[in-house]
């Protein structure tokens, strides 16, 4: 008599199906999902930061300025919890990162401005006044 059948009617489920499950993937779709992609643009006036990060909500990030050092981090916690009539399953998980980036002295640091909106998180970081390129002018020949 077998305690555990392999056909699916399982009296507990067992440790070997939990590794195989094919949402599950060894942890390393998990893992991927914990660093935000990051692109990088500069123009004329300001650099723009835009991070994918989907799922989370303007009040998981946190953006500080610490001399040059910009960082951006998040932290999330979740807790699921399953009952089947013949077992519970109750997960918590976390995800967390910090992005940390050494900043130009030409980015003025008091008009930084950041805003989410479809799952990407937008930092701009305008450039100072004296950093922006003069326009080409004319000298006049005395």
């Amino acid at each position: 008599m077998n305690l555990i059948k392999r056909n699916g009617n399982l009296v507990f489920p067992s440790l070997l199906d939990e590794f195989l499950r094919p949402d599950w993937n060894g942890g390393v779709q998990n893992f991927k999902n914990t660093v935000p992609a990051v692109n990088i643009k500069e123009n004329e006036t300001d650099y723009k930061l835009e991070f994918y990060a989907p799922g989370l909500k303007k009040e998981d990030f946190t953006i500080e300025i610490e001399q040059q050092t910009l960082s951006i981090s998040s932290e999330k916690q979740a807790e699921q919890e399953e009952n089947n009539e013949k077992y519970s399953l109750k997960e918590f998980s976390l995800s967390s990162f910090k992005r940390t980036f050494s900043l130009p002295e030409s980015v003025d640091f008091d008009a930084i401005a950041a805003n989410y909106e479809n799952g990407v998180l937008h930092v701009t970081l305008p450039k100072r006044e004296e950093a922006l390129q003069k326009s080409k002018r004319l000298i006049a020949i005395n």
